[in-house]
């Protein structure tokens, strides 16, 4: 994923939140949101599905609870859910999330092309981890997250993004999503299935200027199933 989405309050945002049984705030909706700014997380807390703003960043600095840029954690690869010694290793088993969006951007790797990706009629919810921080002057709960991404989806993704694919979970599946949000749900391998790319629903795709600008300067067209 190039590193960008964002999250508009609109008619397809409200139905993702009426299937999920939520409230999105104002706070939450942006109309750009690059790693390490704030998002919201849909997650199981205490028995209740409840909205969190994160820090769109896994690993933060243990003192100042700010993203540890040496890791670049905002993604974390399916490939590595696996490997023990890898930062959403625990996250993946323990603490999953919802990531609600309404577009993201994804660039080819020339620093030139960007397109930008919606879900025709649909609002998005990204799969991802969560970890939580403490801030020891206030005993606060500091959350972090991050955005499983897929192998690319190819050929219909060669000249988008050849590199990986957002995990998108169908968020009207409400016994998948309470399978992903339940904590005690260790049994990672029931998820098998969402880790191959595959394309969720009709992808509108139009070609953008800038990833922080959002401006289109090209007809879209589909990606269907």
């Amino acid at each position: 994923m190039c590193g960008r989405f964002n999250l508009i309050d609109n008619s397809e945002v409200k139905w993702l939140s009426k299937a999920l049984g939520i409230e999105l705030h104002d706070e939450h909706a942006s109309r750009d949101i690059a790693p390490g700014g704030d998002i919201a997380i849909v997650h199981e807390r205490a028995g209740a599905r409840v909205v969190s703003t994160a820090t769109w960043w896994l690993f933060l600095d243990n003192e100042t609870l700010k993203p540890n840029y040496k890791y670049a954690s905002f993604n974390s690869r399916s490939d590595k859910l696996f490997s023990k010694r890898a930062l959403a290793y625990r996250p993946f088993r323990e603490s999953r999330c919802l990531i609600p969006a309404s577009a993201f951007v994804e660039g080819l790797g020339d620093k030139k092309t960007y397109h930008k990706i919606e879900l025709e009629g649909s609002a998005i919810a990204f799969g991802g981890v969560f970890k939580e921080y403490l801030k020891t002057e206030s005993d606060e709960v500091i959350y972090s997250a991050s955005i499983i991404t897929l192998p690319p989806l190819s050929p219909q993704w060669d000249d988008i993004h050849p590199k990986s694919l957002p995990l998108m979970i169908d968020f009207e599946d409400e016994e998948l999503v309470l399978r992903w949000l339940d904590p005690s749900n260790h049994d990672v391998g029931q998820f098998a299935a969402l880790l191959e790319s595959t394309v969720l629903k009709p992808m509108k795709v139009t070609k953008i200027d800038k990833p922080s600008r959002w401006n289109p300067i090209e007809e879209s067209f589909m990606i269907m199933k």
